[in-house]
């Protein structure tokens, strides 16, 4: 028999699908949607809370990975959030090395975590140190800001046509990376830059950068801040006075910004987000007292319409004030922003995730969630755990049902209260019924308050007459809204969330009702059904 090349090539091309591996079946791009003023972060078609834990900076390289799993394990988190660096990502000019994003995205899967993947880029903090070094030794061609007295800033300029164009190249390559290699979405969300903006300087005053600040302010800058006493074509001093350098240097940062994201977002189109070093919500302070440039809450409008790539501007919570807190949640909780905070600390603020879901938040991230930091030596007398069990109650609670939580808070039926200093108690309306949360209270006594601040709860409606009801350390009732009317439990059930079921373990009565729903330091789920009389 005569084998012709038609069939030899039929052959071969049968033997290479023999010999391919299975295909991974490509999974829906994450996206953030909106229904009736409300967002959600949907990953495979669903909403996504995300539970999550940001390393320490310099823990994304592959030998640090085995002080990272442990640690996430323990805090029982879904998400992790870790940072990629451009001179990890590009050593020499155009020369990717992908080892490092590949072994992340290997054990990510292989530990049963979503990844949001932070660019550590022209921006970290400020400064342009993840830079790969032969920028760094080039500062003519990518040059820093210039401050008042003609001194140069550690900071990068925004002006930096070859520094945006290589930015710009660099993360449309990780991207395009992440495009080919995750079909299975493990990256659901990538955070562009890290906290851009200046320290030391309010501004660039470098040549360029005085001629655009003398200039009119573009009209969409205008119209985005509702300026309307300055004259047609006022230059920014014009239009904003004493802000001026503030909103000027903003619309800079966030032109720059926004063209990396784009950049990034045109190869694949993952959600996209920049976060802020804030400053005080309510002592905000004189222009240079904080980071000028970045997502700060007075020019949130101005980055909004200078980077439309970013689906989200987030702030990063470092407040011990309970006032403060509340009111960056309120401040970035916008009809045209998702809430999302990546970073926050303290162990006192835990609670505080609770206040964030009662906000509608996407996610929530306190830093510096691994074994890789240094600890003092008081801290190396305790296990490493210790730090993070305040942090791990949280989504040991929520974990289980937290895609019943995200579709809930999609859908409007969620509220959640976290307990502030010389606030004892909460009230929630449901329409016909009111959930009272007391802090502080135990059987019959009334609420005090707890020692500390540390009680946090969350009611969403399952029906008419049907809550469900979980926290730690307070006591939650229900009221009709009609005062004429008097409550009784029909059934409080206790149970657990498995595969997103409700699991019924027991029926509370008695002591366990008599005198409202009691929650304590264990994780606690109740369902709970109410009739009047």
């Amino acid at each position: 028999m005569k084998i012709t090349s038609a069939i030899l090539a039929a052959l071969a091309a049968m033997s290479a699908v023999v010999t391919l591996p299975a295909q991974v079946k490509e999974r829906p791009i994450p996206r953030i949607m909106k229904k009736d003023g409300r967002f959600a972060l949907f990953v495979d078609d669903a909403p996504y809370l995300m539970l999550g834990a940001q390393t320490h900076n310099s823990s994304d390289w592959p030998a640090m990975f085995g002080k990272v799993w442990p640690a996430m394990e323990y805090l029982n988190v879904n998400t992790v959030e870790i940072p990629i660096y451009w001179e990890q990502f590009e050593p020499r000019q155009r020369q990717y090395d992908y080892t490092a994003i590949d072994k992340l995205l290997a054990e990510a899967r292989q530990h049963r975590v979503r990844l949001v993947v932070l660019w550590f880029g022209t921006w970290k903090n400020g400064s342009q140190h993840y830079m790969p070094e032969w920028m760094k030794l080039a500062p003519d061609r990518y040059p820093h800001m210039i401050d008042k007295n003609g001194h140069s800033v550690d900071s990068p300029s925004p002006y930096a046509t070859a520094s945006l164009d290589a930015d710009k190249s660099a993360f449309a390559a990780f991207m395009r990376r992440l495009k080919a290699t995750d079909p299975q979405r493990t990256v659901i969300m990538v955070q562009v830059e890290n906290e851009p903006g200046t320290w030391g300087s309010v501004r660039d005053y470098s040549p360029a950068a005085q001629k655009l600040f003398e200039a009119p302010v573009p009209p969409e800058v205008i119209n985005a801040m509702h300026v309307t006493a300055a004259p047609p074509s006022a230059n920014w001093q014009d239009a904003f006075g004493s802000e001026a350098e503030v909103c000027f240097h903003a619309w800079s940062v966030a032109k720059y910004v926004g063209q990396v994201a784009a950049a990034g977002k045109a190869v694949y189109p993952l959600p996209l987000y920049a976060n802020a070093a804030l400053r005080d919500p309510l002592k905000p302070g004189a222009p240079g007292s904080y980071e000028s440039g970045g997502p700060t809450d007075n020019v949130l409008p101005i980055w909004k319409v200078a980077a439309p790539a970013l689906d989200v501007l987030a702030p990063d919570i470092y407040m011990n004030n309970d006032a403060a807190y509340l009111k960056v949640l309120e401040l970035y909780h916008r009809d045209d922003n998702p809430l999302f905070v990546p970073e926050t600390g303290g162990a006192g603020n835990t609670r505080f995730f609770f206040a964030a879901l009662g906000l509608q938040a996407i996610g929530y991230s306190p830093f510096g969630m691994d074994y890789n930091g240094t600890r003092s030596a008081a801290e190396s007398s305790k296990p490493r755990e210790e730090f993070l069990t305040p942090w791990a109650m949280n989504y040991k609670l929520i974990g289980p049902m937290q895609r019943e939580i995200a579709r809930l808070n999609f859908e409007g039926k969620l509220q959640a209260v976290a307990e502030q200093k010389d606030k004892i108690t909460d009230t929630l309306s449901f329409g016909a019924w009111n959930a009272t949360v007391s802090y502080g209270a135990t059987r019959n006594n009334r609420a005090v308050g707890n020692p500390e601040p540390t009680g946090r709860v969350l009611v969403a409606q399952l029906n008419d007459n049907q809550f469900l009801v979980a926290g730690y350390f307070c006591r939650v009732d229900f009221r009709p809204a009609a005062a004429e009317q008097h409550r009784q439990f029909l059934r409080v059930e206790e149970g657990t969330y498995e595969n997103g079921v409700f699991k019924f373990l027991r029926i509370w009565n008695g002591d366990e009702t008599d005198w409202g729903l009691n929650f304590g330091a264990e994780p606690l789920v109740l369902r709970v059904s109410l009739a009047t009389y």
